[in-house]
């Protein structure tokens, strides 16, 4: 007797926004890599944006995923009205498990937690991965209720840094068995090749050229125009290279040409694979007013190069304790530009710092150790032992 095809586990990813960042760049990462093993075929991940426009991960998957993006999904944003969360909620019938990602897709959550007993609906997990510059100084104390509220029916809040596991437990008040630390991971081994020089669009590395390099959306959160400020004083062999997409370009591109830097500060763009380009970097750099666990920074260490940001977020925590000391006060400029100004004068400084960085990223953050992770979690949800 022939046995029945099992149905497909319809997984509905419900996202603030799906442009290239950390955060989207973490979920592609598990899909592609879910898509390869035995239980791949039996995984569909359907994918909304709060941004329509906002789907520049979309072009990261996997041909072998099976990738779907509803039309016609209620919006994730707009005002508050019960018939617009029925909606949401009428909307989430049919999947095994709702997946929602930061503020942007709070109402799904809230939607889930009133509707969920009357509609049936699947179990939800949802994730936190930090804040934009509207809760960088500070969280929003009317945010932090309807956070409480929308996640008492979630099954689990999955946050990658200490700083938020903190936050979930201690502001937003969720039980200590719903929340699930889990570190960012990477391919480690990808990133420990050279690239070759003119592997960026429109930006070509020369000989005796040196680059202090980022990898970053341009958003005002990340405060870039403070990384230009930085590297103004540093040696004309000296370029700042920052890989990245958004709104903030403009100001970018204003701070460097007051500073007369503009020959020496490049921004060329969204680059699909960071592998392929962050070893180009001599030494890597964030400027960034919050993070909380940042992809970029494993994939820095990963590449061998030594860190400077301000210590926001884990980044202290994650980096090796010989690159700590290069590790600034949140907000101090002065301290930014002189951690930055050391390492980029001492080579064999930076070579050390690199060679243990790139150990600490294999030892805890490679992507295998996330993706099982990530796997017993979603499956624990399902109440299932695995996806198979």
């Amino acid at each position: 007797m022939s046995r029945e095809p099992k149905r497909p586990l319809k997984l509905l990813h419900l996202h603030s926004t799906f442009d290239a960042g950390g955060k989207e760049r973490r979920v592609v990462a598990l899909m592609n890599r879910w898509a390869k093993a035995p239980f791949g075929k039996n995984l569909e991940h359907h994918i909304v944006s709060a941004v329509p426009s906002a789907m520049g991960a979309q072009s990261l998957i996997d041909k072998r995923v099976k990738a779907f993006f509803p039309f016609g999904f209620p919006p994730l944003a707009g005002k508050l009205r019960i018939g617009r969360l029925q909606r949401l909620a009428r909307a989430m019938q049919g999947f095994d498990l709702i997946l929602t990602y930061n503020w942007g897709a709070m109402d799904a959550a809230m939607a889930h937690a009133i509707f969920a007993p009357s509609m049936g609906l699947p179990p939800l997990i949802h994730h936190e991965d930090g804040f934009n510059a509207d809760e960088a100084g500070g969280l929003k104390r009317h945010r932090n209720w309807y956070r409480m509220i929308a996640l008492s029916r979630a099954s689990a809040l999955m946050v990658p840094s200490c700083q938020l596991e903190e936050i979930a437990l201690n502001v937003w008040r969720q039980p200590r068995g719903r929340v699930q630390r889990i570190a960012n991971g990477i391919d480690t081994a990808l990133y420990t090749k050279k690239p070759k020089p003119d592997v960026l669009p429109r930006l070509v590395k020369r000989p005796g050229e040196k680059w202090l390099g980022t990898l970053a959306g341009l958003r005002a959160v990340k405060n870039l125009p403070r990384m230009v400020r930085a590297m103004q004083n540093l040696p004309p062999e000296w370029h700042l290279v920052i890989l990245g997409e958004g709104p903030e370009r403009e100001a970018i591109l204003a701070e460097a040409l007051r500073l007369q830097l503009a020959h020496r500060v490049h921004l060329p763009g969204h680059v699909a694979d960071p592998s392929a380009a962050i070893g180009l970097f001599d030494l890597f750099a964030l400027s960034s007013d919050s993070e909380q666990a940042p992809l970029s920074v494993i994939e820095a260490m990963a590449s061998g190069l030594a860190i400077i940001s301000p210590a926001v977020g884990d980044v202290a925590e994650m980096v090796s304790a010989e690159n700590r000391p290069f590790i600034t006060a949140p907000g101090d400029e002065a301290a930014l530009a002189a951690a930055v100004a050391t390492l980029a004068a001492d080579e064999t400084l930076r070579q050390r710092i690199g060679k243990v960085n790139r150990a600490r990223a294999a030892a805890e953050f490679d992507e295998a150790i996330m993706a099982k992770r990530y796997a017993d979690a979603y499956t624990q949800a399902l109440g299932r032992s695995s996806f198979d």
